[in-house]
């Protein structure tokens, strides 16, 4: 052992040994490194492809190029063409052919010119990723860098890297985007005629140009396909039915189906939200071209009106995968239409698509059961004074008709007793990221549109709450938080649901919801649109924006949302811009291109108890009720408030009076439960519902203190602030006051900072002019019941 590793020690302290084994060490560090890493830096389209592999659109990569991103699979019929027309010994050799490269320095010495360069395709894969000019230096790189590739890279991978990235005339490099530029296919879809003129274009993309040197082309695509007769890769009458194809002429336009869903993902992917500028997405590529077409036809109506701009998704509501994605219409050739915007990611007022989760929300805390009746009536809190579409007031209305039917004040009111900051906080739990001020900010307003919204984030809400209810008897009664999350536009891998005992939104409560918003008149059926059994059954709601500036439509399936918004992408209000008018008819259009089901949300019986309701009020039923029903609520319904407007009142042995014990001895007093509203309430809500009967007065000898006061100022509310516009004379106009009283013909006697103005009889509706500053308003009936009001008019 030691003479051995002596002898050992001797022999590496030659000199020419070390020489030698440095030089190999070196020559091994720098073959093992040679290559660059990445090899191919070069950019690459941004490219959307559907649900099923299928081009929807691309991008031109930054440097001017059509490239798309290396594709790991190479078309059988593309592998025998090159292998055959460049390279027939690919398969075996170790990255240079010496046969091919003796036969190029015969020909090459012989002419005195460069007539062949015996390349490889391994060889052209390292010219195509370090560009160097061709050298006989450069082609000694060449090679040793091809053996190196050849060492790293199996042969399928290496005729990838060259599919990819090898050129094909004017300024599309690459087999994946030559064939949709030249073929308008995908390579695998590909003819052996067409097939082999992609092959034969790489070797010279300068001089073979489709649409010049056509014949150059054809001339060699057919000396291939002869060739691949000659090798028995194909037949004869192949090879001839192959040559009457045509060669490509000029560049075709690649699809663009979805032009703003590839902008986004081209957004999100320098975001680093995505690895690769290549996205399979979930879009459905029939489905999205039909709604392109429904949304370009409702455009040629709308632009009439000057309304320029329309968007629509459709999402899965199991997956919250988009299926189809138009984000406008697609116009790029005139400017004044701003096509370029996607509305569906674009933040608008949302009007009153919110209201769903409002009142879902009330209910799932037992703010109110599913048909309690709210305040519809002339409404001022602080400055913030709304009003109904219509500028018409039930007085009071169920809570399932207030949605349905979308009315404001009874939203505003509930949203009063909600409280404004919690439902803030509840949006931004659903999922709402664009509410990005304080909830002061927003007040009130918020559930009119106050704040901004997207049509992607509003669908994406409403495919939640769908989402919630098909699962609930799924997980047998649980609920999973990851059902709340926003739209998706490629396949996300499942996960395990994490199950819990409660939700955001109890099922039970989004099912009234649902419930409520099916109730809604379809634009052009009325209500005879649920006779027919072809007809989807759909939840669905509207929404305007203030100044007429958006209309919105989302409606809901247990399989589908579909969500549409029409308006004007630089804020310009229109006439008629309404969510029922512009967007609705766009919606159920969709609606119709999807399976048609009747199939429907299952009651979840396992969140509701069973309880008795007030049929008048539609709250639990108190002691004083009398008609009552029972009814299936959330359980959150348990601690609803009990019926308010029912009691016990005294009258006369003939029913005619009011009376007390003061005037009337108790076996002469007949008690009654009645249901009384306030004075605002009932003023309005008398003269639409007959079944409502008005108090008694009380008999004029009766005791005066024990009366319930009669009358209501309605308008103005305490502490109201007051703005008083100029006239077009310049002269300060004049502010309607309004009151209610419960019994008709009574004189109400008006005075102002107790001066008397007027009186009214049955319409008490006065018209005044008070100058700036603070002010009383006292009313006094003719029976001497008097309310006052405190106020301030503002100057500016």
């Amino acid at each position: 052992m030691k003479l051995s590793l002596s002898g050992v020690k001797a022999f590496l302290k030659r000199p020419k040994i070390i020489i030698i084994l440095s030089f190999l060490g070196v020559s091994g560090l720098l073959f093992w490194f040679c290559l660059p890493n990445p090899l191919f830096k070069s950019s690459t389209s941004y490219v959307i492809d559907d649900a099923n592999g299928n081009l929807l659109g691309a991008a031109i990569a930054s440097d001017g190029q059509w490239r798309f991103p290396p594709n790991a699979e190479v078309p059988e019929k593309f592998k025998q063409c090159i292998i055959t027309f460049e390279d027939k010994r690919f398969m075996h050799h170790p990255g240079f052919d010496v046969l091919a490269l003796g036969r190029a320095f015969k020909q090459n010495f012989g002419s005195g010119k460069v007539e062949s360069g015996g390349s490889t395709i391994s060889m052209q894969v390292i010219r195509l990723a370090t560009k160097d000019r061709r050298t006989y230096l450069n082609k000694l790189k060449e090679i040793f860098m091809a053996m190196r590739l050849e060492c790293g890279y199996k042969k399928s991978e290496i005729l990838s890297l060259y599919a990819s990235n090898a050129p094909f005339g004017s300024n599309v490099v690459g087999l994946d985007a030559a064939s949709w530029r030249y073929f308008g296919r995908s390579p695998d879809k590909l003819s052996w005629g067409e097939m082999a003129a992609m092959a034969v274009l790489p070797n010279a993309p300068s001089l073979v140009n489709p649409g010049k040197n056509r014949a150059t082309l054809l001339k060699k695509r057919n000396m291939l396909l002869d060739k691949l007769v000659k090798q028995g890769i194909i037949d004869a009458a192949t090879a001839s039915l192959a040559k009457l194809e045509s060669v490509p002429d000029l560049p075709l336009p690649l699809p663009q189906l979805a032009p703003h869903l590839l902008e986004r993902f081209k957004v999100d992917s320098q975001a680093k939200r995505f690895g690769d500028t290549r996205l399979k997405t979930t879009i459905q590529t029939n489905l999205q071209r039909q709604v392109n077409q429904i949304l370009e036809r409702h455009h040629q109506q709308l632009k009439a009106n000057d309304i320029n701009n329309i968007a629509a998704v459709v999402l899965d509501v199991e997956t919250g995968a988009t299926l189809a994605y138009a984000g406008n219409i697609s116009h790029p050739e005139d400017s004044t239409m701003q096509s370029d915007v996607d509305v569906v990611n674009a933040p608008r007022s949302p009007g009153s698509t919110l209201k769903p989760l409002l009142y879902a929300s009330a209910m799932h805390d037992g703010l109110i059961l599913p048909n309690s009746l709210l305040p519809d009536i002339p409404t001022q809190i602080l400055s913030f004074h709304p009003k109904n579409f219509d500028l018409v007031y039930d007085g009071a209305v169920p809570a399932s008709q207030a949605l349905s039917r979308s009315l404001n004040v009874p939203a505003v009111r509930l949203l009063q007793q909600y409280k404004s900051d919690r439902f803030y906080d509840q949006l931004h739990k659903i999922g709402m990221t664009t509410l990005n001020k304080p909830a002061s900010h927003y007040g009130l307003s918020l559930i009119l549109g106050g704040g901004e919204n997207t049509l992607w984030e509003l669908a994406g809400s409403y495919a939640d709450m769908a989402r919630v209810l098909n699962h609930y008897n799924k997980y047998n009664g649980k609920y999973d938080p990851a059902d709340y999350h926003n739209p998706v536009y490629t396949i996300a891998p499942a996960k395990k649901p994490d199950l819990q005992k409660t939700g955001l939104l109890d099922a039970g409560s989004i099912y009234y919801t649902l419930q409520a918003m099916e109730e809604v008149m379809r634009p052009g059926e009325e209500m005879l649109w649920n006779r027919f059994s072809s007809t989807q059954r759909i939840a669905w709601k509207t929404g305007t924006s203030f100044g007429f500036r958006d209309g919105w439509a989302i409606g809901i399936t247990p399989k589908y949302v579909v969500a549409v918004w029409v308006g004007n992408t630089d804020g310009e209000g229109r006439p008629g811009l309404t969510g029922i008018n512009t967007a609705a008819p766009a919606m159920f259009e969709i609606f119709r291109l999807l399976p048609v089901t009747r199939q429907w949300f299952d009651m979840p019986v396992g969140e509701m108890v069973k309880i008795k309701v007030c049929k008048q009020s539609g709250f639990r039923a108190g002691e004083y009720c009398e008609d009552t029903y029972d009814e299936y609520v959330p359980k959150g319904g348990l601690n609803a408030p009990v019926c308010p407007w029912h009691q016990l009142v005294h009258l006369s042995a003939d029913g005619k009076w009011q009376v007390t014990g003061n005037c009337v001895p108790p076996d002469q007093i007949i008690n009654k439960k009645w249901f009384v509203l306030p004075p605002s309430m009932e003023y309005y809500y008398k003269s639409r519902s007959y079944q409502y009967h008005v108090l008694p007065p009380f008999r004029p000898d009766c005791a005066q203190g024990e009366r319930s006061n009669p009358m209501e100022i309605i308008y103005p509310k305490e502490g109201a602030k007051i703005y008083v516009p100029l006239e077009a004379d310049g002269s300060r106009g004049r502010v309607v006051f309004d009151a209610a009283h419960r019994q008709n013909g009574v004189k109400i006697f008006w005075h102002l900072d107790d001066e008397y103005v007027g009186e009214t009889q049955d319409f008490h509706q006065l018209a005044l002019n008070p100058p700036p500053g603070k002010h009383t308003l006292t009313l006094v009936d003719g029976n001497g019941n008097m309310v006052h009001v405190g106020f301030e008019v503002l100057e500016k």
